[in-house]
């Protein structure tokens, strides 16, 4: 490990001991909230019940990367030369310590990263060898849990360490998962969609620019920069959605980053869940083609009607949280004001925009009538030729990673225990209310 980088994680890490020696242990056994049987059968919304240091997200405020909004970091967080985004690594390092990194500290990090993103042969070899109609988020699962044979916790534990040094393997692994997640990528979607040779890297480069040319993109200097937001943006949304708290779940059992990472994305491969930017472009695409490529609001309104009566929803509306439009929407809108302006099918998400949450909110059966981060994302890829829609969340996974493993390091430096909720049965948690007890 980096010396830099030691130093940098030393000070989140003493700082969040010290919070832990003089606040939270003598405050161990206060009330932070109550439990609802509808909580309960709900899917555990609102449940106070996990630690995640990276962002925090209000219904209406929206998301917080350590305290900064998404607007902060794009000004504040350092971007490669000439580019306008946030650059992924600055974010991951903001994430794990706390603080913003210099220019000259995101620029080794980047260096770091690609000097560790060649794949070990075997999953070369593996993901070659897969059939082009298994999903991208299969293949993308696969070759991650592939990578578990260069897992140094893994070697580590087997034989003995001391769990004080836990985290440096943790780190150690979730570095060199961070630089492989852009290769494993992009060999996937050349190896299912085109004729499998990867685009040319350069260590001077960052990561969203390798990134973009692994895929095919180098030349386009806007796509680069989508990629660089796309990944910043993605990253983290605090710990309880699917993917990031099976990431932190599988972790608490002590399996490798490798391992839970690959159970994270297999949740968020779930169509409720991170796949739902394919099915928002699929539903897009079908609405255009059955409006004949009449766009117009009135006409959309209507059609949005006709999805509502029908039983469907309208995809892309609506989150678990959010009680407001998306910020990650809105970046990704103003991007796309920025960058194409006319595109017919920008113009469409626009409109659907302009009347959805006032055709929900009239439906009554939506508690947030705003767009959330899925109902733009796909269009942007498509503007640029990254057309493929069934890729789409294996970018969403390689963003998520840059969320998930710094808390996966400091779960371990804090050593947080095996996550182990209590379940009951109905006819328990009949007893628990009235008092009576069931057979």
């Amino acid at each position: 490990m980096e010396n830099f980088q030691i130093v940098q994680f030393n000070k989140i890490f003493l700082r969040t001991i010290d919070i832990l020696l003089t606040f939270i242990f003598s405050l161990f056994l206060q009330v932070i909230g109550e439990v609802t049987l509808e909580q309960a059968y709900g899917g555990m919304r609102g449940i106070k019940g996990l630690v995640w240091e990276g962002s925090v997200l209000d219904p209406v405020e929206g998301i917080r990367f350590r305290g900064h909004t998404i607007p902060e970091i794009q000004k504040i967080l350092p971007r490669a030369p000439g580019g306008e985004e946030p650059l992924p690594e600055a974010l991951f390092w903001l994430l794990l310590t706390g603080e913003i990194p210099t220019e000259a500290q995101t620029k080794a990090f980047s260096a770091e990263l690609y000097s560790k993103s060649k794949l070990p042969a075997h999953v070369e070899e593996l993901l070659d060898s897969l059939p082009a109609n298994l999903h991208p988020m299969a293949q993308l699962s696969i070759a991650v849990t592939a990578l578990e044979s260069e897992s140094k916790f893994a070697k580590a534990y087997a034989e003995g360490v001391n769990k004080k040094e836990y985290w440096t393997y943790v780190y150690d692994d979730a570095i060199e998962l961070l630089a492989k997640l852009p290769t494993i990528a992009a060999t996937i979607y050349r190896n299912v969609f085109h004729d499998g040779k990867l685009g040319a890297t350069d260590a001077n480069l960052d990561y969203g620019a390798n990134f973009a040319s692994q895929l095919g993109f180098g030349d386009n200097k806007d796509f680069t920069e989508l990629m660089r937001l796309y990944l910043s943006i993605h990253s983290d949304h605090e710990g309880g959605n699917v993917s990031a708290h099976t990431t932190h779940l599988v972790g608490s059992a002590l399996s490798s980053p490798f391992l839970s990472l690959a159970a994270g994305l297999n949740g968020l491969a779930g169509p409720l869940h991170g796949r739902a930017n394919q099915e928002v472009l699929e539903w897009l695409m079908e609405m255009k083609a059955d409006l004949k490529g009449d766009i117009s609001p009135e006409h959309i309104e209507k059609y949005l009607w006709d999805t509502l009566n029908s039983g469907r929803v309208v995809p892309g509306y609506g989150h678990a949280v959010l009680r407001k439009t998306d910020p990650r929407y809105t970046a990704q809108r103003e991007f796309a004001l920025k960058h194409m302006p006319d595109y017919d099918n920008f113009q469409l998400v626009s409109n659907v925009y302009k009347v959805a949450p006032k055709v929900l909110t009239e439906h009554g059966k939506t508690k947030n009538p705003w767009p959330n981060v899925d109902s733009h994302s796909g269009v942007l890829l498509q503007y640029y030729g990254l057309t493929e829609a069934s890729f789409y969340t294996v970018l969403f996974g390689v963003s998520r990673a840059f969320g998930v493993l710094p808390q996966l390091i400091i779960d371990r430096g804090i050593g947080l225990p095996i996550e182990r909720p209590k379940s009951f049965s109905t006819l328990k948690f009949k007893e628990l209310v009235t008092g009576i007890a069931g057979k």
